[in-house]
């Protein structure tokens, strides 16, 4: 890839979901030219006009600045349309915000239209999910998905992905923010120093090689959050929150290698630092879900999902990485008793009342009884990390 040929003064993002809309701000404010794609008219027009999304993130600043007089406006530099076709012909580094499950159907559309753009194009993903992928009937990260879907125009781009820790709110507001960015390191420091670093004060980064690690870390943590948010409406005392976060990372860890990544991601702000940030703030999607989940718990999880996104802004990943995973444990036969437990907490019907047992056992009940990783297991996970891993039905490990 060409990379020196790239654009740096200008930027899309597709979608104007909570994320997009962030990062509209962000990039306004450091004067770079922003293209902002919804395949709505209406809802461009009145992004053009009000300078405001309509859709999302608005009413959030409004409560927490006292009013949306008070709400900042989206730079003059940021405009939005609904022809994708412009949108990746006139742009070489885009930002796809928009969710996992809702990715594939995108790709299918910039698939023709980067195979006949004469230049090429960095594809930027801030996507936190794992989906089953149909062709290769495997677990699949943002980037693994990309890739995947691209193969036949592959020369035609690259792939940077952005990991946490950070919250939309705070990028949208100017507060300060760390992001880990991954992907090949020559692409990636262009995104770094160019899109992400342009106002330490606000944004900084560091770089990580580990892609899929980081993207597997961004969304394993969004189903510990779910967990985390029913236990802290339970009388669970002060102690167990720190079980559910280290027992979480024995989970991620194993998972994210299987998947392709490394430990070591998890050990970064990506892993350790977006973990910690999800799982304790109301600012965040997948904890408020696991709180009003329990609160407007019915027993019918399906009946209990739609209230409780009628009472948040944006959709939640964790609900439907939690599904996901579950399959993928299934076929692997992988033990993961947290997960394992999320699943049933949100998708099987039952008792209140057994909720409180059920994230005790997942805790305080796991089979295995050491926490560290010995010299000949990490020997075995570098050699074969497919298969080096606790099974749950049968003797291994």
């Amino acid at each position: 890839m060409l990379i020196n040929n790239l654009d740096i003064t200008k930027v899309a993002i597709i979608g104007p979901g909570r994320i997009g809309t962030s990062f509209a701000y962000k990039l306004g404010r450091d004067k770079k030219r922003v293209t902002i794609y919804y395949h709505d008219a209406e809802v461009c027009k009145a992004i053009n006009r009000d300078h405001l999304n309509p859709l999302h993130l608005t009413k959030d600043l409004a409560d927490r600045l006292g009013g949306t007089e008070n709400v900042p406006r989206l730079s003059a530099n940021v405009h939005a349309t609904n022809d994708l076709e412009y949108v990746v012909e006139n742009n070489d580094f885009i930002i796809l915000a928009t969710t996992m499950n809702r990715l594939t159907e995108l790709l299918e559309q910039l698939k023709p239209l980067i195979a006949k753009k004469e230049g090429e194009t960095c594809l930027i993903s801030p996507i936190k999910g794992l989906v089953s992928d149909e062709i290769y009937k495997e677990l699949v990260t943002p980037s693994q998905m990309i890739k995947n879907n691209l193969s036949k125009v592959r020369s035609k781009y690259e792939v940077v992905c952005i990991g946490g820790p950070f919250f939309d709110m705070d990028l949208a507001l100017g507060n300060p923010v760390c992001l880990t960015v991954a992907g090949k390191r020559k692409i990636t420091n262009i995104v770094r120093e160019h899109f992400l670093k342009f106002n330490r004060h606000e944004l900084n980064t560091y770089y990580n090689f580990d892609i899929v690690g980081v993207e597997a870390c961004g969304a394993l943590k969004n189903i510990v959050a779910n967990i985390k948010g029913i236990s802290d409406s339970l009388n669970l005392g002060y102690s167990i929150p720190g079980t559910i976060f280290a027992r979480a990372g024995v989970e991620i860890r194993s998972l994210s290698r299987i998947l392709g990544g490394h430990f070591q991601a998890f050990h970064s702000q990506a892993g350790v630092g977006d973990l910690y940030v999800t799982t304790s703030s109301v600012a965040s999607k997948n904890y408020r879900y696991g709180k009003y989940y329990y609160e407007l718990y019915t027993g019918n999880p399906i009946e209990t999902n739609l209230r409780v996104l009628k009472r948040i802004d944006g959709m939640p990943e964790g609900p439907n990485t939690i599904r996901n995973v579950h399959k993928y444990l299934e076929k692997k036969n992988m033990y993961s008793p947290l997960f394992s437990c999320a699943y049933r907490l949100f998708n099987e019907p039952g008792d209140k009342s057994a909720i409180r047992d059920m994230i005790i056992r997942a805790c305080q009940y796991d089979k295995r009884k050491q926490e560290y990783i010995g010299p000949f297991s990490r020997l075995m996970y570098r050699i074969l990390p497919n298969y080096w891993y606790r099974r749950d039905k049968e003797f291994f490990l």
